[in-house]
This record gives C-alpha cells, structure tokens and sequence, in this order.
C-alpha cells in the first residue's frame, strides 16, 4: 500500500482543530461528532499501521471497541477498494497495492461528507446571505438553507446542489414535487426539510402576489387580460390538481380591483352560478369581469363546457349591467382567450 505522508494523528488533529496537538481538544472531547471520529481514527490507526492483518488480530488490538463496529469499517475499506480480502468469506486482508490511502481524507468522508460544519465559515450560506444579500445567492445556495440541516454523509449544502441540478431549468416545477420525490433525489430532504421547503416557497408566492395587487394594472384588450392572469395565477399554470374557476373585478376605467376563486372542481355550468360569480362583482362595485379557469392537463384548448359556461355568464351580465370582458384559459402549454377566439 501507498501511504500518505501525513500521519493519522497529526492529521487528524489538525484537520478538525487547526493545530498540531495529537489529541482532540478538551472542548471538543464531548461532541457527538469528535467522539465517533476518535471511534474511527482507532480503528483505522490500527489496520493503517499493518500492510496484512486478521480481523481478529484488529479486534482485539482495538479492544474495548464493539467487535461489530471494527467489523463494519474493514468491510467499509474492502467495498471502497482499498483493501483486499485474500480469499471469499476468509480473514485474511491486506491492503491494496496500487491505491495511496489517506487516513483523515477517508474518514473525513465518512463522517463529515460535505457537512457546513467543516467548510469555511464565510463560504456558508446563512453566512453569504446575511453578508451579501440573498439576491446574490445561487439556486442550491437558497435551498440548502430552507434544508437547514443535512444527514450522515450528506449535508444541506449538498443536497441542494442536487435539487438545483435536478430542476435546473424547470424551476417552476418544484412547488409540485412530493416528498418522496425530492428524498429520491437527496436523503436530506425528511419531512421537517420538506415542509420548510414547501412553506418557503408558498410565503414567496404570497408577497409577490400581494405586490402585484399594489401595482395598479389596466387591461384593454385580450393580451392584457393573457398577461395578468398568467401572472396573477401562475400558481394554477404550475401545479394545479383540479379545475379552478376565478373571476377578475375591473372598474369603469377597466383597472383590477381584486379577484375571486368561485368553484374548485371539473367546469360545468350547472356548478357555476351566476348569482356566486356577480356576487363578489357586486361587494366589489365593479363595471365588469374577467372569467379565469385553468386546465390540469396543460392543454389550454377551450371546452364546449368552457364556451357554455362564457355565453352564460355573459347573458346573466348583460341583465344586472356588469360586462363579461373575457375568459382566459390558462395552461401549462400556452392561455387562450375565448373571446380573441371565437
């Protein structure tokens, strides 16, 4: 075997503390971390110090350690290669000539992986962010602090990397991945990083709304109607499960005033009343409306139900003195106006 030049000992205590004392500090002698690392290092302190051994003669080198634990490393080391077992199911080892073996490195990656803990503490996240801004943030860089903490082997850092990679490009599909597809991609991701993710990503979608509505917005033709209603309901374009049904409220001047969700569910025009959709055009003392509704199936292309529930809505309208200005349809694959389109 090809043996790094740096001791175990020495490494190892400079590795964690930054100093050249052999043993871990007093300070850090009680965390959880420093104890399993000095669970490793005297373990691989005894193989690295033999070219061939018997894992009896490491256990009980290795006494008090649990036989079991010693066991599970040497297995560690012949799965990653570095050692070779001289027959099947025999106890005969020896370590594997053609690979340089660092001692710190592979325990390093055993126990820390990528973990924030042991990366520069400017580098962080959590500390670029309260430093740069987090305007200045990467993708990964914002998911791993929603994370917040990582796993054995795998930190926050990292699996944000993993999910900005997954979704790179596509980043408007991530408010609709279940849990179980965001573990698949990182094991960080249990319920507690998930729900953060997710509630993070819903309060986001929630100012940004409420800072539309701040912006008065005029609609004049059906453009302008496509426009804001991709805007305003994005949500429904992204990760909508079922048919909502929402009207827009202009004035006389035909500038927003609010909107309103009056059915959740298929379109039909039994379900959709007039006397629910006029009602909220009424409290809002509107001139007119807009019809809004969405298609799960991404596909915008109306329905002889969509062209139903318009010539209805529009009638009912014409009767109390408030206009139906439009019905945009909205869709993963494009928004169609019924009115620019019949």
């Amino acid at each position: 075997m090809k043996r790094s030049s740096t001791s175990i000992s020495k490494a190892v205590a400079t590795d964690l503390d930054g100093n050249s004392d052999s043993s871990l500090p007093a300070e850090n002698a009680q965390r959880p971390t420093a104890k399993r690392y000095a669970r490793y290092k005297s373990v691989i302190d005894c193989v690295y110090r033999r070219d061939r051994f018997l894992l009896s003669d490491i256990k009980s080198a290795c006494y008090p350690e649990q036989p079991g634990f010693v066991t599970r490393l040497v297995n560690d080391l012949v799965n990653s290669g570095w050692v070779i077992r001289e027959s099947e199911g025999g106890k005969d080892y020896r370590w594997n000539p053609s690979r340089t073996f660092s001692p710190i490195r592979w325990i390093d990656e055993k126990i820390f992986g990528s973990q924030i803990k042991v990366s520069p503490k400017a580098g962080r996240p959590r500390e670029r962010l309260l430093h740069q801004g987090a305007e200045l943030l990467s993708n990964s860089e914002l998911l791993a602090i929603l994370i917040r903490s990582g796993r054995p082997g795998e930190s926050a850092v990292t699996a944000g990397q993993k999910i900005a990679k997954e979704y790179d490009g596509r980043l408007e599909d991530l408010p609709a991945a279940g849990r179980g597809e965001l573990k698949s991609i990182s094991c960080a991701v249990e319920k507690t990083a998930y729900c953060q993710m997710m509630a993070g990503i819903e309060l986001g979608r929630r100012i940004a709304a409420l800072s539309d509505e701040k912006i008065t917005v005029r609609i004049n033709s059906s453009s302008d109607a496509i426009a804001f209603c991709e805007r305003f309901f994005q949500r429904l374009i992204i990760d909508g499960k079922q048919e909502e049904f929402h009207i827009v409220t202009l004035d006389t001047k035909n500038q927003v005033i609010d909107t309103h969700q009056i059915t959740v569910g298929t379109l039909d025009a039994s379900l959709v009343h007039p006397r629910e959709v006029f009602r909220a055009a009424i409290k809002d003392a509107a001139s007119s409306v807009i019809l809004v509704h969405n298609h799960p199936s991404g596909d915008p292309t109306p329905s002889q139900q969509d062209h139903a529930v318009t010539r209805r809505l529009t009638e009912s309208g014409e009767l109390i003195g408030i206009e139906v200005l439009d019905h945009i349809v909205l869709g993963k694959n494009g928004s169609i106006s019924i009115q620019a389109s019949t």
